[in-house]
């Protein structure tokens, strides 16, 4: 099992979201950043444990957690021209962009917030935490995880 953190606006997708779709599941989609998509089609597998982060909006931090419940698959909304996702290069033959499908797990009772989480004494391997570009999936070490968890949970 690997661990990961995907980041979501919560005004287009929150955690409270996915936890009312049906079955709490719902497709991962939209991801257009190469090194992303390599992480989804490659590297997410079922089982592995998501850290869902809310960015760009009042609360940034980890709202809860999200379980991987089908590993990566061809992202259908780059083959529809009315989406916003249509990318006109891809074809079923040849898709660029993929997906997973992520299950609700639990929320937190409190968002853990991104200055909290560059304070924590043991968070220096997480992408979030680093300089320079932050990708929308990233992994999460073990250990962070674990502190990370500790930490939301208070």
């Amino acid at each position: 099992m690997a661990y990961w953190l995907f980041k979501t606006e919560p005004d287009a997708f929150s955690i409270d979201d996915l936890a009312s779709r049906p079955d709490q599941t719902e497709p991962w989609d939209g991801v257009r950043n190469y090194q992303a998509r390599n992480f989804l089609r490659d590297g997410v597998k079922r089982g592995d444990k998501v850290f869902i982060y809310h960015s760009s909006c009042k609360e940034v931090g980890i709202a809860g957690v999200a379980e991987v419940v089908k590993d990566g698959y061809p992202d259908i909304t780059q083959f529809n021209p009315e989406s916003k996702y249509y990318d006109p290069k891809s074809s079923e033959e040849n898709p660029r962009w993929y997906r997973v499908d992520v299950k609700f797990a639990e929320k937190f009772s409190s968002v853990l917030p991104l200055s909290v989480i560059k304070s924590m004494e043991g968070i220096t391997e997480l992408p979030l935490v680093k300089k320079g570009g932050r990708l929308s999936i990233m992994p999460v070490e073990e250990a962070e995880w674990q502190q990370l968890y500790a930490a939301a949970k208070g």
